[in-house]
Formats: C-alpha cells, sequence, structure tokens
C-alpha cells in the first residue's frame, strides 16, 4: 500500500492500564560522532582551524601543514618551516617555525569557513610560542573582518627560549560572520609557535575548552537520557594506529594526541573525555561510551582505495592485556575515588566526585569474525569480573538483518551479554512495515541498544515522511521498552557545505541552525517520555498500518501521555477510551507535527514544519481528529 491510498475514515483507541508494565526510563537519547565537522568546526567551540599544525594528507589529500593559515608579508619578509625537535609535549609533535627575515609578518587562520564573532563578546586566546634564535619581538594579535578592517588587538609578550603559554582577550568593535584571526611578530630571527586558540567566554555553561552555546543547547532541548560517544566508526578508526584511545583524549589540550579523522578531516580531541562526561552531566544525561573491541573499522583503508573494502584488523594478542587495563583505567577514571590513580586525573580536571558511569559499549558495527569474537571476549569477560555493575553493550553489525547481525546475536547469547547495539538505515516504508520486530524478542535474553538508526527516504531527504516512520517505530520502541533499553537516531549533527553523510538530525553554519523534521520528532519524544508503558489497542478499520500509537506514564509527575502517528493522507478522528486509566483532567496539552508528507525544513525554508501547541479538551472517553501526515502528543493529567 502506498501513503497515496492511506484515506481512512476512523479509529479507536483503548489504553489498557490494568496491563501496564515498567520500561526503561532512558530509552531516548543521542549519538554523537565526529562526522560532517560535528566537533572541530561545529559542537567544540574553538575557532581557529589547524590550530596546532598536525593536518597533514594523511586527513585530506589536498591539506598540509599550513593548511587554513596564509602569511602575511606586506610589511616584512619571512619564510615557514614545520618543527618536530622538542616539541611543546610527545603527544603533539610539530610545531611551525617562522623565519623573519625582516620587518613585520604575520600568520592569518581563516577559521572552519571563517570565524563568526560578535561585537562586544570577549575571545579567551592562547598560544604557545619560543623564539628559537635572533632578535624576534613586537607580538600582537587580531582579529579583522573579512574585508581587512581590525576589530580588536592585544599585544602579547615575547617569550624567552622556552615554549612559553600566552594569553590574552579580545574584544571586537563589530561583528561579522567571517572575520579573520592574525598572529603577527617583528625582527629578525626564528619564532616557534603552536596550539593557537581562540575560544568565545560564552560556551555552554561558560565551560573552559567548552562547547558552542548554541548547539549544545538544542541537543540539551531534546531531553536525551543519555549520550553514546565518540562513535560510530570514529571510535575504532581506519586502522589500528587510528582507533580512538581515551587516554589520548584528556588532560590539558596541548597534550592531547590528536589525529586523522575517518571521514576524512582532523580531530584535534579538544572535545575529549573529560569533556563528553562534563556534558553530560550539564543536560542530564547518562555517558554511553564506546571503546574498541581491540580492532579497527572493518572498511579500513577506503578513503584511500575508493571502495568498500572489508579489511579488519586486531592488535596483536601480546598487547590485548595492556588494552583490556586501558578500559578498566577508564571505569576508574569515572568512577573512581578522587585519590585513586585515574581518579586522581579526572580530579585534577576539575571533577573530583565520580561521574557515575553505568554503561559501556564495547565495539561498534564489527565483522563478527574469530578475530574479533577473541578480543572482544577478553575485554568483556576482564571488565565483567572487576566491575559488575556496569552494563556492557556489545554489536551486532552494521545492519538489522545479515551474517554479522545473527553471529553478533549468537555470541550475546553464547556469553548471556548485558546488551547488544543494533543498527540499521532504512527506507520508511521498512520502519511501518517492522512496527512489531521487538514484540517477539526474548525477554529473557540480552537487551537492546537500537544505536543507529535513521529513515532514509529519497535522496536522502528529512521529510516529514521519514520523521513519522521514525515516530511510528518510536512508538514500538516504547511498546518494547522492557527489552529495547536505549536507542538513539544517527547521525545527529551535519555542518552545511562540510557533510559526508546525510540525512543528519540538525544542520549548522557558524552562525545559524536549521532543525530537521526528524529533530521535533525525536525532541516530541525525549520531552514526553515515561518509566511505565500502559498496553493500547488501536484499530483503523483493520488497516493497523496507516496509524502507531503508544502510551506511557511518567510516574514521577503521574502524567498519562499518547503519542499519535498518521500517514493517512486525510484527517483520521480516532475515538479514545481512558477509562481504565483513572480520572482525567479536563483539559490536556496537545503538540502536533503535521504538513505534507514531502515536507522538509531545508536550507532555504528551514521552518517548514514546525510542532505547534494547543489544549484539548479530553474525557474518560474524547474523540481526537489526527491530522493527516501528523504526530499528536497528548500529556493528560490523572488521578490513579
Amino acid at each position: 500500500m502506498t501513503s497515496n491510498d492511506l484515506t481512512i475514515a476512523t479509529a479507536h483507541l483503548t489504553v489498557q492500564a490494568d496491563q501496564a508494565k515498567p520500561i526503561s526510563p532512558d530509552l531516548f537519547g543521542i549519538f554523537f560522532e565526529d562526522i560532517n565537522y560535528a566537533a572541530d568546526g561545529g559542537l567544540y567551540a574553538d575557532l581557529i582551524q589547524n590550530r596546532s599544525f598536525e593536518y597533514t594528507a594523511v586527513d585530506n589529500f589536498d591539506w598540509n601543514f599550513f593548511t587554513a593559515w596564509e602569511l602575511v608579508t606586506e610589511k616584512g619578509k619571512c619564510s615557514i618551516a614545520l618543527g618536530t625537535e622538542a616539541p611543546i609535549h610527545r603527544n603533539n609533535p610539530r610545531y611551525l617555525i617562522v623565519n623573519i627575515d625582516s620587518g613585520e609578518v604575520g600568520l592569518r587562520n581563516f577559521g572552519y569557513d571563517g570565524i563568526a564573532i560578535k561585537a562586544g563578546e570577549s575571545y579567551d586566546l592562547t598560544l604557545f610560542a619560543r623564539v628559537l634564535s635572533g632578535n624576534v619581538g613586537g607580538l600582537k594579535v587580531q582579529l579583522e573582518s573579512h574585508t581587512g578592517e581590525v576589530l580588536a588587538e592585544a599585544t602579547l609578550t615575547t617569550p624567552g627560549g622556552e615554549w612559553t603559554k600566552l594569553t590574552t582577550t579580545l574584544q571586537p568593535s563589530a561583528t561579522d560572520s567571517h572575520a579573520r584571526f592574525v598572529l603577527y611578530a617583528s625582527g629578525a630571527g626564528a619564532l616557534a609557535v603552536d596550539m593557537i586558540s581562540l575560544f568565545p567566554q560564552a560556551t555552554f555553561r561558560s565551560r573552559p575548552n567548552g562547547l558552542r552555546a548554541d548547539l549544545a543547547q538544542v541537543i540539551a532541548d531534546l531531553k536525551p537520557r543519555f549520550i553514546r560517544f565518540p562513535g560510530g566508526c570514529l571510535a575504532h578508526g581506519d586502522g589500528l594506529d587510528n582507533m580512538y584511545r581515551w587516554k589520548d583524549t584528556i588532560g590539558p589540550i596541548e597534550t592531547r594526541h590528536s589525529q586523522p579523522n575517518i571521514w576524512n578531516y582532523h580531530q584535534s580531541v579538544g572535545l575529549g573525555y573529560f569533556e563528553y562526561f562534563q556534558y553530560c552531566e550539564d543536560i542530564g544525561a547518562k555517558p554511553v561510551p564506546v571503546v574498541p573491541a581491540g580492532t579497527c573499522c572493518p572498511n579500513s583503508g577506503m578513503k584511500f582505495t575508493g571502495r568498500l573494502e572489508e579489511n579488519q584488523q586486531g592488535l596483536p594478542m601480546d598487547e590485548m592485556g595492556e588494552y583490556v587495563q586501558e578500559v578498566l583505567d577508564l571505569i576508574e577514571w569515572a568512577n573512581g575515588p578522587a585519590t585513586s590513580t585515574w581518579g586522581a586525573k579526572r580530579a585534577e580536571a576539575g571533577h573530583p566526585e565520580p561521574f557515575g558511569l553505568e554503561y559501556l559499549a564495547i565495539g561498534n558495527e564489527d565483522q563478527i569474525s574469530p578475530l574479533f569474537v577473541e578480543r572482544f571476549k577478553m575485554i568483556y569477560d576482564a571488565v565483567k569480573a572487576k566491575h559488575s555493575e556496569i552494563i556492557l553493550i556489545g554489536t551486532t553489525g552494521p545492519r538489522p538483518e545479515g551474517e554479522d547481525y545473527e553471529k553478533g546475536w549468537q555470541l550475546a547469547h553464547e556469553m548471556h551479554m548485558d546488551m547488544v547495539d543494533e543498527h540499521g538505515y532504512r527506507p520508511p516504508e521498512w520502519y511501518w512495515d517492522n512496527l512489531y520486530r521487538f514484540d517477539s524478542y526474548d525477554r529473557n535474553a540480552s537487551k537492546v541498544y537500537l544505536g543507529e538508526y535513521a529513515a532514509h527516504d529519497l535522496g536522502r531527504a528529512n521529510t516529514l515522511r521519514s520523521a513519522l516512520a521514525e515516530a511510528a517505530y518510536m512508538t514500538s520502541l516504547e511498546r518494547n521498552g522492557d527489552i529495547v533499553l536505549l536507542s538513539s537516531y544517527a547521525p545527529l549533527l551535519g555542518k552545511h557545505k562540510r557533510m559526508q553523510w546525510q540525512p543528519n538530525m540538525i544542520y549548522f553554519t557558524n552562525t545559524s541552525i536549521r532543525l530537521s523534521t526528524n529533530y521535533y520528532a525525536q525532541q516530541l519524544f525525549g520531552a514526553n517520555t515515561g518509566d511505565v508503558y500502559l498496553p493500547v489497542t488501536l484499530d483503523v478499520e483493520g488497516m493497523d498500518e496507516v496509524a502507531a500509537a503508544s502510551c506511557v506514564r511518567d510516574s514521577a509527575t503521574g502524567d498519562v501521555i499518547l503519542k499519535l502517528v498518521s500517514r493517512a493522507d486525510a484527517p483520521l478522528p480516532v475515538t479514545i477510551d481512558l477509562a481504565s486509566v483513572g480520572a482525567v483532567a479536563g483539559e490536556a496539552a496537545c503538540t502536533v507535527l503535521t504538513g505534507e508528507a514531502l515536507a522538509e525544513n531545508n536550507h532555504w525554508r528551514p521552518q517548514t514544519v514546525l510542532p505547534q501547541s494547543a489544549t484539548l479538551a479530553v474525557g474518560a472517553v474524547f474523540t481526537y481528529e489526527m491530522p493527516a501526515h501528523s504526530l499528536s502528543v497528548i500529556r493528560l493529567k490523572t488521578t490513579v
């Protein structure tokens, strides 16, 4: 049946509160991966690109150590070179040498498609420098407009022969979405510079080394119960030497180990494990870190060959003991007392209290090969033996069916795993056809985390049709919230003109944010969760596939929340029977997301489809007219 056939007359929905069951309170969360410039140039607020001169052609074929920079030589003469001797830290091995012959010279940075600054706001500049030879002085920094007008300026102390951290604050006199940063020096000699960083003081929650405030806020507005990070394919990396190692991402930013990104750019890891955990705490979401299972991405090397070919590799077995300890150290870092070895490092970063880690995922979309299984078991068994309180999450490959899916579930059964991570990107129709997928899952077996999913419509567009297919599927997740404990749409962020993947939930530029129809569907579920499921029967003249529904109770408030999804081409009246629920207040809050099936919030019309809220007259039995192509959320006050 196509959507054009879906013109149905009436429907009947009955809530069966006497058959209520508890469901996961953590069901709806988010998944963050540094794809589509989600971190550097996106959520991570640093405005300088290639701040430590670590870019290479391995990141991107067209890049080198001076990418995003240019020399300013109108008033002097100089040359540049890449330095590697005596760096700031072994994890940050490269720096820039400016050989000044005469006059005043500068280094200009263009940021990520420009540097967006606002008049009157404050920006903190830090950099490391040392004089290698000669007489170098006159250090100053500027923010300039895209036409070259100086908007802010400050003088820096000239460093000596050792690495010195220099800081200042710049306050631009005008707003410019494509400003530039310039560091000037003069004299005659060699100056080494590294880790040049520019942060707005107005980060999310004013955190140092923090997050872009507006992006962080719209993510927080999803009310996620958890955040899965740092990937995704990013976690196990493009080859063994590109695996994401959490210890490389903590501590002062100049000591962190940046590296190429599997999505063909660079990850500074300024947004590292501490920042991830802190953000989770700031917005009330549980952290769900993903560690590699001792194996790299099965498709490693794809960006060099252009072919999707399996190339799974595993750490040598004589290195696995050390790697297993690395995973155990992560738990101590997150949950250990400030007096423990790794808990002390967390405390040094400013968080003496434990973060309260509950979940840990091992692996991501791995090929379930003997190589993987051997290493996975080593990690899983070691963590369970020492930390039985941690809920461990396995993997079932990249698709909701097939060989890896079958082998992943077989391994889960054999090992009695706590939970497994299922993924699946499918057309909208698939989600409607699979509304009862999880109803038949064994309640005594491993629980499910639906870690990555999205309805891929024609042209990978974020249509309302795709959002409603996902919403219908989410009603089935609530119905099965006793077996499906976690779920998250993917990917989360996509930067305009810098994307490797579509569709995404949130699109952005340096100065604007566009929320997709899928975002609003996810937000309506995230803001209206429950911890008890009230079964419903929905009869649409014998054609269940035209609509979907779920009903939950929020024990904290006592509210009963109905979610109704219709893909009918005409309004669909539904008679709702709440007699088993208890006394119902005469009015309810009703929020509706509706529009044309193929409507989308695109770059040109970013507010085509928006949720609309109103009050609704309700009773023990009442009729509600579901708009064509709609998600309706009705929140009722009751007396149980």
